[in-house]
């Protein structure tokens, strides 16, 4: 139902405002890479949820009508969680032990928080891109329930084995999920390189395009001395021992990068792979990291101590969420702000909704989300090479819904379609602060 006109100026206002205060910065240094960040986020609701994970938090750790969490209790409400779980932050990569993974992606916003609250935003993303489809309400209350009973009996599966290191691969998927494997593993290493380099003098270089910038010599340098000290953050069990391995060959500024990451100063970088041979080469990424939304709203007293910047903070999380991460992943920082450094990888695939039309398809697949959900929640606890979180998190979690299980399935799927009822409500009403000129920069 939509608000009445007073109601619609306070939550235009609660927008403008929630908006303005976690991107404001961003918005003064880049104007024109938000103006495309919110004209993407006006496309559709979806879209707006995807880049609204501040407003989320704001909702759900609120006094009004989507805040409160019976479930939680001191353990199981502080715990790794993704952060900005929706159903398109799902797909491959090439792990440690070179096993293709489908996996969740995407850490940006990764904190410690209530394990509800991934569950929450994934379950409204779900009810969204089912209106989006069409479904009747029904079918989409049977999908968040499967997904929520998937997640719930992969938690029990972490309680009764010792074997913590799950995972979705090519050989126990079907479907979709395993299609977007299949993608994964048919992609070279040499197409990603040409698609962004070219031979020169022997050696590959960055290719000079709109998305990319020559850096000048300070710059540069401010670069080389950042990718230096990244080298030290990769753990030793995870570092190449080739002598060459690491040569660092072309740098360029970066643009043109998704919704969550706007307004970001990034690089790439081009370095010397596994030999000299120029399909060896690889591609990083070093991106400034963002504060992540949930630590907006919660105490960050007992947590902000233990990182020492944002990049810090992502990669901490993204190692302890994922067990065998990337092993090019690590942190940096330039004139004291973190940055993220991962490669850019030629087996990254999404997957794909656009053709996932039927709710019987849908439910394979959310099948095999709620269980990769479950998989990041479990790997994060006294398990995993960090201690923030020091106690078993699949005990936590059951303990926090014993014998309430089906009152939990039951809150979560409410909370989903009334929040993407909220969310197609913000969506009409942040295009118009948008086209008012409200939001912090100009729409034309």
């Amino acid at each position: 139902m939509a608000p009445t006109d007073a109601g619609a100026e306070r939550r235009t206002d609660l927008i403008v405002s929630t908006l303005g205060d976690a991107f404001a910065p961003l918005m003064k240094a880049d104007p024109t890479a938000f103006r495309g960040k919110y004209r993407k986020m006006a496309s559709d609701p979806h879209a707006f949820y995807r880049g609204t994970a501040c407003l989320f938090y704001a909702d759900v750790t609120g006094d009004g009508e989507h805040g409160g969490d019976p479930f939680s209790d001191e353990r199981s409400g502080r715990i790794w969680v993704h952060g900005d779980l929706h159903v398109e932050n799902f797909g491959t990569y090439l792990n440690s032990d070179g096993r293709l993974v489908f996996d969740v992606n995407d850490f940006d916003e990764a904190y410690l928080g209530r394990f509800v609250w991934d569950l929450q935003r994934f379950a409204a993303s779900l009810a969204l891109v089912g209106w989006q489809k069409a479904l009747p309400e029904d079918d989409v209350r049977r999908l968040i329930g499967r997904y929520l009973r998937a997640y719930l009996a992969q938690v029990d599966e972490y309680r009764r084995s010792d074997e913590d290191d799950f995972a979705l691969h090519l050989d126990n998927t079907e479907g979709p999920i395993h299609a977007a494997l299949v993608d994964a593993r048919q992609q070279r290493r040499a197409e990603l390189l040409d698609a962004n380099t070219h031979r020169s003098e022997g050696s590959r270089v960055f290719l000079d395009d709109r998305s990319v910038r020559r850096l000048g010599q300070a710059e540069r340098r401010t670069v080389e001395r950042a990718y230096a000290l990244y080298l030290e953050s990769i753990p030793e069990d995870r570092r190449s021992d080739r002598a060459l391995f690491y040569d660092l060959r072309d740098v360029v500024g970066k643009s043109g990068f998704g919704i969550g990451s706007a307004g970001l100063p990034a690089y790439n970088l081009l370095i010397e792979g596994a030999s000299q041979a120029l399909d060896n080469d690889v591609i990083l990424s070093m991106k400034q990291a963002n504060v992540p939304a949930i630590s907006r709203f919660v105490d960050t007293s007992a947590v902000e101590s233990y990182f020492q910047h944002e990049g810090h903070r992502t990669v901490v999380s993204q190692r302890a969420l994922q067990v065998h991460t990337d092993p090019l992943l690590g942190f940096t920082e330039v004139d004291g702000t973190g940055y993220v450094v991962a490669e850019v990888s030629p087996y990254e695939v999404d997957l794909d909704w656009r053709d996932l039309t039927e709710p019987d398809d849908i439910a394979h697949v959310v099948d095999l989300l709620g269980r990769a959900t479950a998989k990041i929640h479990c790997a994060s606890d006294e398990d995993s090479d960090q201690d923030l979180v020091d106690f078993q998190v699949e005990e936590a979690i059951a303990a926090s819904l014993e014998g309430r299980r089906r009152e939990f399935t039951s809150w979560v799927t409410d909370f989903g379609l009334s929040y993407a009822d909220q969310v197609r409500d913000d969506h009409e009403l942040f295009v118009r602060a948008f086209r008012e000129g409200r939001i912090g920069v100009s729409s034309t």
